[in-house]
């Protein structure tokens, strides 16, 4: 567990640095809910948060480890329009929204949880709204005996998730890369970003 908080905190330092997502930028421009309210699921340090505030929204992260929460909070007292949360996607209490970003963060939902967690996201996002995010494939690395359980799915059933939507952009990635701490493993997602439209 030493291990695993050290291997976290590394990443926070790495990703303090990195600005927020072009995908954000683009799930953005694609909500046309006229709620200007945002949802980071595995918010991390808070690069995209810091992003939608700028833009107006109201914006709720949360994330399950507590350095990230720790540092997310600190950054952002000062602003009325952000809520920091520690929670899993299974218990967080998730607002109406017009956009929800999840960035590298599905892959470690619990896979008991998933259906319901992913159930009370699709529900909370308004007709026109946006998702954006990614899931874990079953030839990633992580999808089997890593650190934490995660949630690997395969693609006819990320596809189907989306049942409700328009699939705006869909992109498989399935190569040998590093992560952010460099550590080479093998990459095995499904990017997704898609408007409501029922």
């Amino acid at each position: 567990m030493v291990e695993n908080t050290e291997i976290w905190r590394q990443y926070y330092d790495k990703a303090l640095s990195r600005p927020h997502s072009n995908r954000t930028e683009f799930a953005v421009r694609l909500n046309e809910s006229n709620l200007k309210v945002a949802i980071d699921c595995g918010c991390g340090t808070g690069s995209d948060i810091k992003y939608l505030e700028q833009l107006g929204y109201q914006v709720h992260g949360f994330d399950i480890n507590p350095d990230s929460i720790a540092i997310c909070r600190d950054r952002f007292a000062s602003t009325s329009l952000i809520e920091i949360s520690e929670s899993s996607f299974e218990s967080f209490d998730y607002p109406k929204s017009g956009v929800v970003i999840a960035n590298s963060s599905l892959f470690f939902a619990d896979p008991n949880h998933f259906e319901e967690a992913w159930c009370r996201i699709k529900s909370s996002i308004e007709v026109g709204g946006v998702f954006a995010g990614d899931f874990m494939g079953f030839k990633d690395s992580w999808a089997e005996n890593y650190r934490s359980p995660t949630t690997p799915l395969s693609e006819s059933k990320v596809t189907s998730l989306f049942s409700e939507f328009e699939i705006v952009r869909f992109f498989e990635r399935d190569e040998e890369a590093t992560t952010s701490l460099g550590r080479l493993k093998h990459w095995h997602t499904y990017s997704v970003v898609a408007v409501k439209r029922t």
